[in-house]
């Protein structure tokens, strides 16, 4: 199982920007995958969930702000985020599901493999 993640930069706030994370050696559209975030001194924290039937689940710091959405056909997990703010600077990652067929998650728990991550920094 490999998870890459990409699209991290350092932007300004009011910005935007759209992660991506490339899935591998595994039945990708058989998982529910999550987004997580990790700012410094904290705890790793569910962004953004997308489940096998596109259900999503956002936490509250990112409702209305971000949208997760997966291509089953490209084996990819993205994360689109408007309205960044200094708040969000974090390494981000992206995440798969212990169990295949399952709901989405938020919970750190619940995750088995994760990506070497991709940084974002907001500036205000």
């Amino acid at each position: 199982v490999r998870l890459v993640e990409s699209g991290g930069d350092s932007v300004q706030s009011g910005g935007s920007l759209r992660l991506s994370c490339v899935a591998s050696g595994f039945t990708y559209r058989w998982y529910s995958m999550t987004w997580f975030r990790q700012a410094p001194g904290k705890e790793r924290e569910g962004v953004a969930a997308i489940d096998i039937d596109y259900n999503t689940n956002y936490a509250d710091s990112a409702k209305g702000r971000f949208t997760i959405s997966r291509d089953n056909a490209r084996n990819s997990l993205y994360l689109q985020m408007n309205s960044l703010n200094p708040e969000d600077t974090a390494m981000y990652y992206c995440a798969r599901r212990r169990a295949a067929w399952s709901g989405v998650s938020l919970v750190r728990a619940d995750f088995d493999y994760w990506g070497q991550g991709t940084q974002v920094t907001v500036s205000s």
